[in-house]
């Protein structure tokens, strides 16, 4: 595989509850060390839009013919706005890794999305397609989902893009945007 391949990274602002929207930043690079644009969105906080917005990103772009891969961190943008990564790669055609710092914790999840909304078993149908595989690093593991792909290859997309620590550099910097455009500054960790 190159190591130039276009990937879009994606992560979304910090947000507080009782906003009703929250931003979500994709940035097109290069492997892990040329930035070549910056995508800009929004979703609802704890909404169902999430799908249609990364699909949107993806579509709308002018490097979509140039992209191999889009990486999402974690499966929710917006708080439990549940991305439906099997839906975006079956309507664009472009596989999607999701990464995590942690192991998810599903008994506490199930738990929020029972208390918070009517719909939770379809959320949480949605978080439970595909299987989460634990991936080593040089550090501590990721953990990882994968659609439109297997996880060999996204390993090696991972490789490609992470230069130092455990995220792959389009998800840190899709981060450090969004959280420096609503804090001022960015700071904490993606």
């Amino acid at each position: 595989m190159k190591k130039q391949i276009r990937v879009l990274g994606v992560d979304d602002s910090p947000f507080t509850f009782s906003d009703k929207y929250g931003t979500v930043i994709g940035v097109v690079m290069r492997g892990g060390n040329y930035l070549e644009c910056v995508l800009r969105s929004q979703v609802k906080i704890d909404g169902d839009d999430a799908t249609f917005v990364c699909k949107n990103m993806i579509n709308n772009t002018r490097h979509k013919k140039q992209l191999r891969a889009m990486l999402l961190d974690g499966i929710a943008l917006g708080g439990f706005n549940i991305v439906n990564i099997e839906e975006i790669f079956s309507d664009t055609g472009l596989p999607v890794i999701t990464i995590t710092r942690d192991k998810p914790d599903f008994d506490k999840i199930k738990k929020a999305l029972r208390k918070n909304f009517s719909d939770w078993e379809q959320r949480l149908n949605i978080m439970g397609k595909g299987e989460l595989f634990r991936v080593k690093t040089s550090y501590n593991p990721i953990y990882v989902k994968c659609a439109g792909l297997g996880i060999d290859e996204a390993k090696e997309i991972i490789n490609i893009c992470t230069i130092r620590g455990v995220i792959p550099e389009p998800v840190r910097v899709a981060h450090l945007i969004a959280s420096g455009i609503i804090r001022g500054e960015s700071y904490g960790k993606a």
